[in-house]
């Protein structure tokens, strides 16, 4: 079995179908037997295909909502290494930075609308705490790792 993307003259729709060879689709175009399933039209050609590749053997595919992509796929001792790099980095950013906790988003507009002195705080906010904030212009970043509350450390 072979499939083809097809396409009808009249309106340009593409669809796929499925034929035993070439010659079949050759022979079922020919004698009209092949129509397009949105306008009917009889007057259908195959339509360009994308190749189907498989992935790299070092690849692994991502999909996140309508967009694909393929990343390169890490060792263990790699993504270990990304990871500590990652929570070193986090650690340096938090440094000079003062926890609020469940105030963060009040204390955000605060220093944005200028009622306290602008400073680095992090701390927690709800989902739509956050897009609020952002809808307002107001900068924010998210953690890339999840960090323990100081009242919460041993």
């Amino acid at each position: 079995m072979i499939v083809f993307d097809l396409k009808c003259e009249r309106a340009a729709h593409v669809f796929e179908a499925w034929f035993g060879s070439s010659a079949d689709f050759d022979s079922q175009r020919e004698r009209g037997l092949i129509t397009c399933p949105m306008c009917g039209d009889s007057m259908i050609d195959k339509a360009l295909m994308a190749p189907n590749l498989g992935p790299k053997s070092n690849q692994i595919a991502v999909k996140r909502g309508n967009v694909a992509a393929r990343v390169p796929e890490l060792s263990l001792p790699d993504a270990k290494a990304a990871m500590a790099k990652l929570a070193t980095m986090q650690a340096t950013l938090l440094q000079n930075s003062t926890w609020v906790g469940q105030d963060f988003a009040t204390q955000a507009r605060a220093m944005d609308d200028g009622m306290i002195a602008k400073g680095a705080i992090h701390g927690q906010a709800s989902l739509t705490e956050a897009k609020s904030l952002i809808d307002d212009g107001i900068a924010i970043l998210p953690l890339p790792l999840p960090i323990v509350p100081p009242n919460q450390q041993n």
